[in-house]
């Protein structure tokens, strides 16, 4: 099973991978068309809360890796659809999860995919 991560402005083709969008927002200037997605788990992201929070300042990823894991574990939402994204991967041999974040180290993707390999 493999599970990559990246921007959905730079990966708009079609792959064998299942494509899951795992924000909550849908990404300004992007047609559903375009977008290509299998599934889009809004619920499985940080609330707008923690988002507008965090707002993607590198300096505060550490405490918001922490708030976020938090989230998926104590809110049965978040929780639910973390369970399905889980069993997505189960499921399938390959799967990206996609984001609209500029920057690709920071980003709730980075912490999905951290936490799905680290629960095989």
């Amino acid at each position: 099973m493999t599970i990559d991560i990246g921007r959905i402005y730079n990966h708009k083709e079609r792959t064998d991978a299942i494509r899951i969008l795992v924000d909550r927002v849908w990404p300004r200037g992007m047609s559903k068309s375009t977008a290509n997605l299998d599934y889009w788990l809004k619920d499985v992201a940080p609330s707008t809360e923690l988002r507008k929070w965090f707002h993607h300042d590198p300096k505060l990823f550490g405490a918001f890796k922490e708030k976020y894991e938090k989230e998926l574990r104590d809110n049965s939402v978040q929780k639910a659809a973390f369970k399905e994204l889980k069993g997505l991967v189960e499921k399938h041999n390959h799967v990206l999860l996609l984001y609209a974040a500029k920057d690709t180290e920071h980003n709730q993707a980075v912490i999905l995919k951290q936490l799905l390999k680290n629960q095989k």
